[in-house]
């Protein structure tokens, strides 16, 4: 279940599915993971909305990436959003962590299902022990897109029961679905949607193509008693 909760005096939004390290999602409040010491190594890709995923190694710089592995500890990531999806990924028993940037055309690339298998193939993660938190995106009640691209993305699943009502789809369902047919079930999805609480998130869509992004952040240790 999301709450809220605060991190050097800035509002966060967390999950209790995933306590086992710092992950959550930030809001208009605007947390910068570049200040307050939060790690000794800060990194954030550039996204593209592409599929491509990055295991972060010596390097600082990831150009044209929509997925980050992680498995150092006291080393940073954050992807940047207004209305696609964020999903974070932690394998319990390998201390492995992601992040995956999931608009439509990342999603119909099915970058969260390339992150997991990214993930199997370089630290022997299995599906069942992954951890997903799909954090705040545009839902299903504002997101209308047209029928070539609806069509796309219910072609990713094989069930589409609820996913979509006319041509409003569920980019954060899909994902799920997506995840829930490789074999992941722990998964916590977001119930805020960003365009209907603008006023805690942005929106690109409801916002008239905001430059401004809330983040998706990861860190391997755990530091939620600052």
């Amino acid at each position: 279940m999301f709450y809220f909760d605060e991190l050097y005096g800035h509002k966060i939004l967390r999950s209790d599915t995933l306590k086992e390290i710092d992950a959550f999602f930030t809001t208009r409040d605007n947390f910068n993971p570049l200040e307050y010491n939060f790690a000794s190594r800060v990194i954030s890709p550039t996204q593209t909305h592409s599929d491509h995923i990055k295991t972060v190694n010596d390097n600082n710089e990831y150009p044209d990436t929509d997925g980050l592995i992680l498995s150092e500890p006291d080393t940073a990531i954050y992807l940047r959003f207004a209305d696609c999806v964020p999903i974070i990924f932690y394998d319990q028993i390998h201390c492995v962590a992601a992040i995956a940037h999931a608009g439509w055309r990342g999603t119909a690339a099915k970058i969260a299902v390339k992150t997991v298998a990214k993930m199997c193939l370089n630290f022997s993660t299995k599906p069942e022990d992954v951890i997903v938190l799909i954090g705040p995106a545009i839902s299903k009640c504002c997101y209308e897109v047209s029928e070539e691209v609806k069509d796309v993305l219910l072609n990713t699943v094989k069930d589409t029961t609820g996913l979509y009502i006319g041509r409003n789809i569920d980019l954060k369902q899909i994902n799920a679905k997506q995840l829930q047919e490789i074999g992941v079930s722990k998964i916590d999805i977001c119930p805020y949607c960003t365009s209907c609480n603008n006023d805690l998130f942005y929106s690109y869509r409801k916002e008239n193509g905001t430059k401004e992004r809330h983040l998706a952040v990861v860190k391997l240790d755990n530091i939620k008693d600052k």
